[in-house]
């Protein structure tokens, strides 16, 4: 259930337009997707996460089918559906197989599982695992 409508692009103001054509642009495509017209109802919101968006998901030390992964991974782990469905299909986009997404499931899980019997157990943090 929406709390927002979306702001569509011929409704939307100028500033949010520009912000939406940038985003049109950089992904080379002519659709603006659901959650970048919800934020629209804060531009300087949108227009600061977009700069953000830009700037770690772009090219760097990590690769862009990584960053994907990661992000499909945090999102599973936060329980976002719309985070799960548009990061894999991004990830798809960029290359990843369905024996990858079938692994990245198969870590996402083992790691939310050991993790909460490490946090439930209260494990101490081994001495060779500390930064030195």
């Amino acid at each position: 259930m929406a709390n927002l409508d979306p702001i569509e692009y011929e409704q939307a103001s100028s500033t949010v337009r520009a912000v939406y054509d940038d985003i049109m642009a950089t992904r080379k495509t002519d659709w603006v997707n659901n959650f970048w017209k919800v934020l629209a109802h804060h531009p300087d919101n949108l227009q600061r996460l977009w700069n953000n968006i830009k700037q770690v998901m772009g090219n760097g030390a990590l690769d862009p089918l990584t960053k994907e992964l990661i992000y499909v991974a945090v999102s599973i782990t936060n329980n976002c559906s719309y985070c799960i469905a548009s990061h894999s299909a991004s990830a798809r986009a960029k290359g990843m197989s369905e024996e990858q997404f079938g692994e990245l499931m198969a870590v996402i899980g083992l790691a939310n599982e050991t993790n909460r019997l490490a946090v439930g157990y209260g494990v101490p943090i081994d001495e060779a695992f500390l930064p030195k």
